[in-house]
């Protein structure tokens, strides 16, 4: 009988162990949009003017005002008012916005230039307070894409999807020098120490890159994290929070969160879809955000620095798969707008193509969404 109940119980700890295993690396179906989670809430949408591609949003919590970028010009709206209040340009195939508050210098991220030179991006450096267009500064590299400040550095960084990202001072607006990354870079994140944190969207990894020597330091891999997009971070535990288009039930999307002194994905969690773009943590709440294109924000509590918990899914508007939040207000901001239907496609078209075609925008609906905790 001794030897039975033995055998018993090492059965049921292997059970689970087995599930345990399981459960980490295949996290859990994401739960079902809400209009309400952790009182966030889609209050207000802004129309917004003319049509045409955009892509990140950035914020400027000091002046009150979020970006959106759109074609050639970022669109700048009072977070007072949430009226468009002004736009910057030209910036060329713009892409994101940056603030040194140290230096009173904005940045923009755009994939052209106003010379119109080719296989070269740019930045446009600009006075946060009153808009106006300092210089435009050429990048040694072509396609800028995603853009970071590193306190630490006190530079800019433009994160590129050719295997380099290029540094920039933010004081004086001359580049640093260009980064030798080995994939192609979507976002990262700097932790205020002289690190940034870099995922490789093709390779499924995350660099360390040093952001005074600009020397790649480090790399590993984030499985079950397949195409890690948005990323953002919280200095004070250390916890790298990540979005991924795969890697969940379903080949669904998930949030890996990562701790960078050990190494290691310390947990998995579902999110929304396969749309990510953009992950944002507000440190005064603890509350990490994944934006979805499938229309909703998987917003997470941080319990501790290896305890998470998906809160939910707060319902937003189909394509609004980027974002920004506003910390002092704890208010998530996400464009979208609507569609015709997209034009054939290629039969060997890769997947990224295939995951974001989209036909013509329909005019008149382009607009800037609110969601506030209140």
């Amino acid at each position: 009988m001794r030897y039975r109940i033995l055998g018993l119980a090492a059965v049921c700890v292997a059970a689970l162990v087995c599930s345990a295993a399981q459960q980490e690396s295949a996290p859990p179906p994401p739960p079902q949009m809400s209009d309400n989670v952790a009182g966030y809430h889609l209050s207000t949408s802004v129309p917004l003017p003319d049509e045409g591609f955009w892509d990140y949003l950035g914020i400027d919590e000091a002046h009150h005002h979020v970006f959106v970028s759109h074609g050639d010009e970022i669109l700048v709206i009072s977070t007072d008012t949430n009226q468009v209040i002004g736009k910057l340009a030209p910036t060329p195939r713009s892409h994101g916005v940056v603030i040194s508050q140290k230096d009173n210098h904005g940045f923009t991220s755009n994939s052209g230039n106003s010379s119109g030179q080719e296989g070269v991006s740019s930045f446009t450096e600009f006075d946060p307070k009153t808009l106006a267009i300092i210089r435009q500064v050429i990048l040694p590299i072509g396609g800028s894409d995603g853009i970071v400040y590193d306190p630490a550095s006190d530079r800019v960084f433009g994160l590129t999807h050719g295997k380099k990202d290029v540094a920039v001072d933010a004081a004086t607006g001359d580049v640093a020098g260009v980064v030798d990354i080995p994939g192609a870079a979507e976002s990262a994140a700097a932790d205020g120490r002289g690190h940034l944190y870099n995922v490789m969207e093709d390779l499924s990894t995350i660099v360390d890159i040093d952001t005074h020597t600009l020397k790649v330091v480090n790399q590993w891999p984030l499985a079950p994290c397949e195409g890690p997009s948005g990323v953002a971070m919280d200095t004070e535990t250390r916890r790298i929070f990540i979005g991924c288009h795969g890697g969940g039930e379903n080949g669904g999307g998930v949030m890996v969160v990562f701790n960078p002194d050990v190494g290691k994905v310390v947990a998995t969690l579902p999110i929304g879809g396969r749309g990510n773009d953009a992950v944002r943590f507000d440190p005064g709440a603890k509350l990490a955000f994944a934006s979805e294109g499938e229309g909703d924000i998987t917003i997470v509590h941080e319990d501790s620095p290896d305890n998470f918990n998906v809160l939910g899914n707060v319902k937003t508007d189909m394509g609004a798969r980027t974002m920004e939040c506003d910390t002092s207000t704890h208010t998530l901001y996400s464009v979208t707008a609507k569609f015709g239907p997209p034009p054939p496609l290629p039969p060997n078209a890769p997947e990224r193509e295939r995951r974001f075609r989209r036909g013509p925008m329909v005019a008149g609906s382009f607009k800037l969404l609110v969601i506030p905790n209140h």
